[in-house]
């Protein structure tokens, strides 16, 4: 059979088809836009959904899950971060779905199970038919181990979703890596189809590490054509089709930045001169300052009733936690109970002040009684995005203060995060566009599709 260029080249396009049914269940307590993310994600039964916060994605995920259950009459496991699982508890009442539990040890009565990420090795994956990763942003760690037991355990499922607020601006890892979850173009698949790599940054001893890929500019609306095939983009209800944003409208975010001194720092003339060049400078910057800035975070939260601290390190929050005497700490080294139980209590304000990490709690956690709080800033701006809303959300009712505390020799990071969420706009902005299109043509094709009686 003959071919044409084009048809050669459409065939090669990834563009990823669908393994669901018609929604049998589509709650009214949703708004709009949400029973059309309901109705789209069932019917593709894989999906990436990439939706902002406070747009309700526990109701979403509540009624994916339901959906399955009620059709298929089999079990849906729901993973989420530590302290998240009572938010779906509250949620799944208020929609009348009594068929959930959260579970901690394996052992499960109902047809929808909640579970920590941490304790995935508990459940047995023949149990269910359906994962769904509720802030999924943990899967972009590609040498994870618990990304490689979570794709263990769904590699044999036909439904499978994913859930996070925003993927990564300036790293492609987690398109692919959610992709290869979902059962589509696998990672490295991914790499070679769409991008390019520099191999001047690659050393032969780093196995890859490294190296740095680039979209190939005549690939790009292919690539966003195939991420918008099996995901779909949101950080207001009008991106995805006539709906509107009067209700989705956020409070003022105001960010001050402050600065301190390195004590160990020397004056030569008149000027300072930025000395670190290398990480290792930055890390030894960090821990010269740590007592200077955890000094000015607790001094600029004494105005301010509710507060969290988001730290780095364990000193720094061991000192926050000293020096504020009516703190509560989040560390590490606590068992799972005891970091959901003050997690809980912060949530319903009986916990008023808090020091803690966004790699421990900076996933899933709606703190809209707290609009204050003191982040000493990294270079990772998916780290600070989505500390900060944890409280600048949809639903948070007051304007957002947040103090950020840095060294005056580590001021290039706040340069860094700002060139990153410029890329997060953009990246935002393409999938967007293609997006618009891409359901467009998607309704147009479901409208004109021939529906078989049932008795065939």
């Amino acid at each position: 059979m003959n071919m044409s260029y084009e048809d050669f080249i459409n065939s090669k396009s990834q563009l990823e088809g669908d393994f669901g049914f018609d929604p049998v269940y589509v709650p009214e307590e949703l708004f709009d836009f949400q029973k059309e993310i309901v109705k789209l994600a069932v019917n593709k039964g894989r999906m990436g959904v990439f939706a902002d916060t406070g747009l309700g994605k526990t109701r979403i995920e509540l009624a994916i899950a339901y959906n399955i259950v009620k059709k298929l009459n089999k079990k849906v496991i729901i993973f989420v971060p530590l302290a998240v699982a009572f938010q779906f508890i509250s949620e799944a009442e208020k929609m009348k779905i009594d068929d959930i539990e959260y579970c901690g040890n394996g052992k499960h009565t109902k047809n929808i199970v909640l579970c920590n990420y941490e304790r995935i090795h508990y459940f047995d994956k023949n149990d269910f038919v359906c994962a769904i990763c509720d802030e999924s942003s943990i899967l972009k760690n590609f040498k994870g181990n618990i990304k490689k037991e979570i794709t263990y355990f769904v590699n044999k499922m036909k439904y499978r979703f994913l859930f996070t607020a925003t993927p990564s601006p300036n790293d492609f890892v987690e398109l692919g890596t959610s992709s290869e979850f979902l059962g589509y173009l696998g990672y490295m698949d991914m790499l070679t189809m769409f991008f390019k790599s520099t191999q001047n940054d690659f050393d032969s001893n780093s196995h890859g590490i490294g190296v740095k890929y680039y979209l190939k500019p005549h690939a790009e609306q292919q690539f966003f054509q195939w991420v918008n095939s099996w995901s779909i983009m949101i950080k207001k209800p009008s991106d995805i089709g006539n709906f509107s944003d009067d209700l989705y409208k956020l409070p003022k975010l105001i960010v001050n930045n402050h600065i301190v001194y390195n004590p160990n720092d020397d004056f030569c003339g008149l000027f300072r001169v930025e000395k670190i060049k290398a990480l290792h400078e930055l890390r030894q910057e960090q821990k010269d300052t740590e007592i200077v800035r955890c000094e000015k975070a607790v001094d600029l939260a004494k105005s301010h009733d509710t507060v969290v601290y988001w730290c780095n390190t364990n000193n720094e929050s061991k000192l926050l936690h000293e020096m504020d005497k009516g703190s509560y700490e989040i560390i590490g080294s606590q068992s799972i109970d005891e970091k959901e139980d003050i997690l809980i209590n912060f949530s319903k304000g009986n916990i008023k002040r808090l020091v803690t990490k966004s790699s421990i709690t900076g996933l899933g956690l709606n703190w809209q009684n707290c609009n204050y709080t003191v982040y000493f800033p990294t270079f990772s701006y998916e780290s600070y995005y989505q500390a900060i809303r944890r409280f600048w959300r949809f639903g948070q009712k007051k304007n957002v203060f947040v103090d950020l505390v840095i060294s005056e020799n580590s001021s290039r990071i706040l340069e860094a995060l700002n060139q990153k969420s410029t890329k997060a706009d953009d990246l935002y902005h393409k999938l967007i566009n293609n997006q618009v299109k891409y359901y467009a043509d998607y309704k147009k094709s479901e409208s004109c599709k021939m529906r078989l009686p049932s008795f065939i």
